[in-house]
C-alpha cells in the first residue's frame, strides 16, 4: 500500500522559503508546525497498521492534520503577502 506524504513541504514545496522563515521567526507558527509533523507521522502510522487504530481515532486524527494545515497555510499566505 501507498501512503500519501502529507508534511508541508509535499504540501507546499512553492513554500519551503517561507515555512523556513516562519519556524525559525515565528513561536506559534513553529509549535503549530512540530504538533502537525507529529500527528502526520502518528497518521501515517496508523495507515501502516504500525500503530494500532481505534474506532474512528483515525478518522479524528485526519480531521486535526487538516485543520493545523489550514492554519499554518493561512500564516504561510499572509507572511508571503507581507513579503511581496
Amino acid at each position: 500500500m501507498s501512503i500519501e506524504k502529507h508534511d508541508l513541504l509535499h504540501e507546499f514545496p512553492e513554500h519551503k522559503e517561507a515555512i523556513h522563515d516562519l519556524k525559525v521567526s515565528n513561536n506559534h507558527f513553529a509549535r503549530l508546525f512540530k504538533e502537525y509533523h507529529e500527528l502526520d507521522h502518528k497518521v501515517r502510522r496508523m495507515e501502516l497498521g504500525a500503530e494500532f487504530e481505534t474506532g474512528g481515532h483515525l478518522e479524528q486524527c485526519k480531521k486535526q492534520r487538516l485543520n493545523l494545515k489550514d492554519q499554518l497555510y493561512k500564516t504561510i499566505q499572509e507572511y508571503s503577502s507581507a513579503r511581496a
